[in-house]
């Protein structure tokens, strides 16, 4: 099938952005939800044709194509699409974490609560040793 490059351009830079892409199972679909300047089915048999590269991973399930970018698919776009090595799929790049606080802050900092194993299991100081009482297939026989 014949895609105009502006179109699989649209769906390879999609992809690289993202590294997966989901298609519906429906190749009448006017337009593809994730990119709507192209046709579902255009997005579909390019996908095929990178999964039959080896570039992309293919998962099927509940009528859907889910795609997954591979290494070797990552440095095949990135040459196509003329990228740098700095910039890489949003699945490559690492969650910013927050940066912790100093020792001592926040609540309940140097109380010990729910420090040590046990803390905060079982009954509390006073209380009285709960037994088990046998209800169902492990009740004691009278």
């Amino acid at each position: 099938m014949l895609i105009p490059k502006n179109n699989r351009l649209a769906i390879y830079e999609y992809l690289f952005k993202e590294g997966v892409l989901v298609a519906k199972k429906d190749t009448n679909l006017p337009r593809h939800p994730l990119i709507p300047s192209v046709t579902n089915l255009q997005v579909i048999v390019t996908m095929k044709s990178l999964t039959s590269k080896g570039l992309v991973k293919t998962q099927f399930a509940w009528r859907h194509y889910y795609y997954y970018l591979t290494n070797e698919g990552i440095a095949y776009l990135r040459n196509f699409l003329c990228l740098p090595a700095e910039i890489v799929p949003a699945t490559l790049k690492r969650k910013q974490t927050e940066a912790r606080g100093t020792a001592g802050a926040g609540a309940g900092a140097g109380t010990g609560a729910g420090v040590g194993a046990g803390a905060g299991t079982g009954p509390g100081l006073g209380a009285p040793e709960s037994k088990f009482k046998g209800y169902g297939r492990g009740k004691p026989v009278e």
